[in-house]
């Protein structure tokens, strides 16, 4: 087969090196625009697992790549003057310009022709004159632009500038993070080693900090000698310097997140950063490239022709690609956001950095370094008034004048069994089991303040006698036979009342007994459903004084919290959300118009509620409507209007405000929307949706992203969780109800041998 190589990077030279070992009767040709030694960057980043994989795939280059290689154990944090350093993270690395010689000596070698200096600007003719042309040129890939109409690149521009330098200063120890404080804002490197003499340097900053500085009417040496200048500190005299001989300009650049809609067409096939790219401060953009180059050359061998080849590579590769830029975004986000985190105490900020891509957890944290995670968990510890080296999850929280004995919660979640509003042994059954299953808090389902402001027949209220007298039968059992807090969320159903069970048809009217619904507007919260009433002032006063009446009702049933429910498109979320509040009056348009009344409902519960007691607020911090909606900008806006009346807590969820929402769901979809309200505004929040396991839990909360921990469908499968979940790492000082000792013992016995202790 007679096959070019467009671009002479790591992805162009693997692949070449790789296909002709398959067969070694292939005609490989490579053509490089620019001069075999012109590089862009120092040093690249691979793994031990990369480095295995190059291993068995071709042991002559592999091992000539790992005489060059610089290795590292340690990570190292510099932030407010305090460095902080963990190890057994397991990272090497290695020149980019050597990495390129050994390939281009390999590919030699294996009788592989390399052009240089040989643009290809005649694609088509590149494209006719071989069986397979692999388009390896990079993300400027002209071979993607030239058929951008069938390869549908999604191109990302992110929001940092950035520069790759390089210096003589070392950096043997540790990867090392630096975070500067300078008189434009916080500026930031990474740096790490990758031979004896030299280090790569990545300078970034926000684009408001680089604009301040004005490093885009600088030249090159005016530009680094104004990061020498920002990091004297730490370069010890040493000089930054660059190797982007061919960019004019200072050579800051937005890195672009690159991701096709398709990697194929005829016989061609994009590879490396032309198909998808990663952000480099998860060091993970050469991996990709090597380990394509590896997949494509054996399936070119493997598959019965060129399609299935392209289709099985394309099919297989883009799984792996797909996760590995799912962490790259939210490393990326995380450094775009990173002056949220920086009056952070440095053990914090460490943790939050380590974990910024979610593929480091909790306990991999432990396998690494036992002693510093274990030192991090005693500071934690201590933040919350403890003297203990417990997981973060079971560190106590105070607010106001309730103390939780940990940070599990117990989701609302609707159980439809209650009969016209009051709850029934169900509903007695469902809470107490939960809070002897050694949660620090269990919520009630949204309990609505009125017969016709429930959800359905089945949902319950607090509004007459006989609901305060089962509530309150509830809340004397769980506060003496348990530790555990109880929070009762009211709510009003707005234009989602009056519809059918949970288990039967999911927000569809009644099929008979309909009651009157009322909204913030007069629209259907479907096409089948009910037209509501758009609410007169008469009908605001009767629901806030309704929502006041349900506070001291709850109050009188021994509750020790209360959150209303501002969410999920329910009656108070109709006001807030711009999709379903059309209002022309004082009550509609703008945000602050749109939040008028639910703040006048929660600022008189607040005020009905007792002083020493908290109160919390569910909100949607996303439409996902586009920017028709709510956006995560505006529920910041949200969080801080109700911080403003008294609210202690934002419970941060998102959604189930629209028939039209198209939610991104994933492991801790919604926490950055809690991250964010909650270092912006320096309220406590409470993370929810789809977190599901211990080490979910104490990364969330070890790295400040939430202060309490929300559960649902967990706790519905397993209502001890929270016990279980001690067990499951080790931790025997969880209060178990007594008559279940027994129970515990064996269940830790276990855990310890299951875990090889014993």
């Amino acid at each position: 087969m007679k096959i070019a190589c467009l671009g002479g990077g790591p992805a162009g030279l693997y692949f070449a090196i790789s296909a002709k070992l398959r067969n070694p009767d292939h005609d490989i040709q490579v053509f490089e625009r620019n001069k075999a030694d012109d590089t862009f960057g120092w040093g690249v980043v691979l793994s031990d697992e990369t480095l295995d994989n190059l291993a068995q795939n071709d042991p002559v280059s592999a091992e000539r790549i790992r005489e060059h290689f610089a290795y590292w154990d340690d990570i190292a944090v510099v932030h407010n003057g305090v460095r902080t350093t963990s190890t057994g993270h397991g990272f090497c690395g290695i020149g980019r310009m050597q990495l390129l010689i050994l390939l281009q000596e390999r590919a030699r070698e294996l009788g592989i022709t390399l052009h240089f200096e040989t643009p290809f600007e005649d694609i088509d003719a590149f494209v006719s004159g071989f069986d397979l042309v692999v388009a390896a040129d990079g993300i400027n890939s002209k071979i993607r632009q030239h058929f951008e109409h069938i390869f549908k690149p999604d191109i990302d521009v992110r929001a940092c500038k950035f520069v790759w330098l390089g210096t003589h200063q070392k950096f043997n120890d540790a990867f090392t993070f630096i975070f500067e404080k300078t008189e434009h804002g916080w500026v930031w490197a990474h740096a790490y080693q990758f031979d004896n003499d030299t280090a790569t340097f990545i300078v970034e900053c926000s684009e408001a900090t680089w604009n301040a500085f004005g490093f885009g009417s600088m030249n090159q040496d005016e530009s680094i000698a104004v990061c020498e200048r920002i990091f004297a500190d730490h370069l010890d005299g040493h000089a930054l310097m660059t190797n982007a001989r061919h960019i004019r300009g200072s050579a800051w650049i937005n890195f672009p997140r690159v991701l096709c809609e398709r990697w194929s067409h005829k016989n061609v096939v994009l590879m490396g950063d032309a198909s998808a790219t990663a952000h480099f401060s998860i060091g993970s953009g050469t991996k990709l490239a090597l380990e394509s180059a590896i997949a494509l050359a054996e399936y070119v061998e493997s598959e019965p022709t060129l399609s299935a080849a392209f289709e099985r590579y394309e099919a297989e590769r883009r799984l792996q690609v797909l996760r590995l830029q799912s962490a790259a975004r939210n490393s990326t986000e995380w450094f775009e956001q990173v002056e949220r985190y920086l009056d952070l105490d440095p053990v914090q900020f460490n943790y939050a950095l380590l974990t910024r891509s979610q593929r480091i957890s909790h306990e991999n944290l432990r396998l690494r370094d036992p002693a510093w995670l274990q030192s991090a968990e005693r500071w934690f510890q201590q933040q919350a008034g403890a003297e203990t080296d417990q997981a973060p999850m079971f560190a106590p929280y105070k607010v106001r004048g309730m103390t939780l004995k940990n940070r599990v919660v117990v989701s609302p979640m609707a159980q439809y069994k209650a009969v016209d509003g009051c709850p029934t042994d169900w509903h007695f059954v469902h809470y107490a089991e939960r809070a002897k299953g050694g949660a620090g808090l269990v919520y009630t389902e949204m309990t609505c303040v009125t017969p016709e402001g429930r959800i359905t027949p089945g949902c319950p209220g607090l509004y007459n006698a006989e609901q305060v007298a089962a509530w309150k039968r509830l809340a004397d059992f769980v506060h003496t036979e348990t530790d555990a807090k109880l929070c009762m969320q009211l709510g009003h159903s707005g234009a989602k009342g009056s519809t059918q069970l949970g288990w039967e048809t999911m927000d569809a009217p009644l099929k008979e007994g309909n009651w009157p619904i009322m909204a913030a507007t007069a629209q259907p919260w479907s096409p089948d459903n009910a037209l509501p009433k758009a609410m007169d002032r008469a009908d605001m006063d009767t629901v806030r004084d309704a929502f006041v009446k349900a506070a001291h009702l709850a109050e009188e049933a021994g509750f020790d919290m209360l959150e209303v429910h501002a969410a999920h498109g329910y009656l108070l979320s109709g006001f807030i959300t711009p999709l379903t509040n059309h209002r022309t009056d004082e009550y509609g348009g703008s945000l602050s118009n749109r939040m008028r009344y639910p703040l006048e409902v929660v600022k008189a519960v607040r005020e009905a509620w007792p002083e020493d007691k908290p109160l919390s607020v569910r909100i949607s911090a996303h439409d996902w409507v586009g920017d028709e909606g709510i956006t995560p900008d505006e529920a910041v806006e949200i969080a801080a209007r109700f911080k403003a009346v008294g609210v202690d807590l934002i419970d941060v969820s998102a959604g189930q405000t629209s028939v039209h929402a198209q939610p991104i769901y994933g492991r801790m979809f919604q926490t950055p929307f809690a991250d964010r309200i909650r270092n912006d505004l320096k309220i406590p929040t409470m993370a929810v949706g789809n977190i599901y396991d211990p080490d979910h839990v104490n990364s969330i909360l070890m790295a400040g992203r939430a202060d309490l921990v929300c559960l649902a469908r967990p706790h519905l499968a397993d209502p001890y969780w929270t016990l279980h979940a001690a067990a499951k790492i080790g931790n025997d000082h969880q209060n178990w109800p007594k008559p279940y000792y027994a129970g515990r013992d064996q269940l830790l016995r276990l855990a310890e041998r299951d875990e090889g202790l014993i």
